[in-house]
């Protein structure tokens, strides 16, 4: 009996040290600069995490092809002055095949020769809590493959115009890129924040918006649109002839115009709007009011909100100073029943001078009349 108890325990020792002993060897490294960085990424198992210690400066680029989470801890990776590589990818970080999923959370990404992250041919891309900024080329890039944007923040990137997010497809790649939001996309500047590319073999692509996302990419015409959370455009560029988006919603921009001031609004293409969906985008200063939307400037041509929507439109709202002093000669009731009362304060003074009065004269009488009986008598 006791033999088959040790037997039971050592056989129990023997499959604990085999897990054990991969979580000791995967944490044995720290991940501290550009080659333990990149030992962790080739001996990670599928689906594991690779977490940084320091920040790190690279001079190459990383390819990963598996599932694979990267969480810069707060972290800065670099991309080096002295970069070495001279293939043609020269891309910070590059998922690529359909079998790769790499997510980055809580990380920065900043200077590259090219672009700070790709997603290619059928490879996806997760972005969360992620800041880009200083690549030569653009941040990111959907190269046949599929990008989520979770949580982040572009600086400026590119060179001469900024480049966001660049929509591509190159010549070798058998997948259509796709973009979803899925969550907050702020960045530094305005321009080209989602840009489709012109001079590649992109011909069809995707954009999807979550339910609960804050920024939407939409198309519009032949604009890809960029909004935020209360569909305001904060980014529009053209969309290249060859190629064709699909999209959730097809919208179109309300460009409107509130005396020297511009807004533009995505909504729903072939629904009808509101003037209070139009009022919700203007701020007034105090004492003023909208007495219209115009199709014109000159407030001649009423804006018809029972006709939908079709095509990207600008409307004119009117905008007028109200008037709430009351005119001098205008009197309220009120003023004219308190001008008919005496408003003299009543100290009870006069009253009691009369009253007096009156008993003296009586008193002064009775007192005449009595002499006069006593002189008679």
């Amino acid at each position: 009996m006791k033999n088959s108890l040790k037997f039971i325990l050592f056989f129990i020792a023997i499959i604990s040290m085999l897990f054990i002993i991969p979580s000791f060897s995967n944490a044995a490294t720290p991940v501290t600069d550009e080659e333990s960085l990149n030992n962790a990424i080739s001996s990670a198992d599928v689906g594991a995490t690779v977490t940084l210690q320091n920040n790190i400066t690279v001079t190459k680029p990383i390819v990963i092809a598996k599932e694979l989470t990267i969480d810069g801890n707060g972290f800065t990776v670099t991309g080096s002055s002295d970069w070495t590589s001279t293939s043609g990818n020269q891309t910070m970080f590059t998922a690529q095949f359909s079998a790769a999923k790499l997510t980055l959370k809580n990380i920065n990404l900043q200077n590259g020769p090219k672009y700070g992250v790709q997603s290619y041919d059928g490879a996806t891309v997760i972005l969360n809590n992620v800041s880009i900024t200083g690549f030569r080329y653009g941040a990111v890039l959907a190269n046949g493959g599929n990008v989520e944007v979770q949580k982040l923040h572009l600086g400026y990137n590119g060179t001469g115009a900024n480049n966001g997010i660049e929509i591509d497809k190159g010549a070798a790649a058998t997948n259509n890129p796709t973009l979803t939001l899925n969550g907050v996309l702020t960045t530094d500047t305005n321009e080209n924040v989602v840009r489709v590319a012109e001079n590649g073999s992109l011909t069809e692509f995707t954009v999807t918006n979550t339910p609960n996302t804050t920024n939407k990419v939409v198309i519009a015409g032949d604009k890809v649109v960029l909004t935020d959370s209360a569909d305001n455009v904060i980014s529009e560029t053209t969309l290249p002839e060859k190629a064709t988006a699909n999209a959730d919603t097809q919208n179109a921009i309300i460009t409107l115009v509130v005396n020297d001031k511009t807004n533009k609004i995505v909504v729903d293409l072939g629904k009808t709007i509101t003037a209070d969906l139009l009022k919700s985008h203007i701020q007034l200063e105090a004492d003023y009011a909208v007495d219209g939307f115009y199709v014109d400037s000159q407030f001649a041509t009423a804006f018809n909100f029972n006709e939908p929507i079709n095509a990207d439109t600008t409307i004119y709202a009117k905008i007028s100073k109200v008037e709430t002093n009351v005119p001098e000669n205008v009197v309220s009731d009120n003023e004219n029943n308190n001008a008919e009362k005496d408003e003299t304060p009543k100290t009870g003074i006069p009253s009691y001078l009369g009253l007096a009065a009156v008993v003296i004269i009586f008193s002064t009488s009775i007192i005449i009349s009595m002499k006069k009986k006593d002189i008679k008598g």
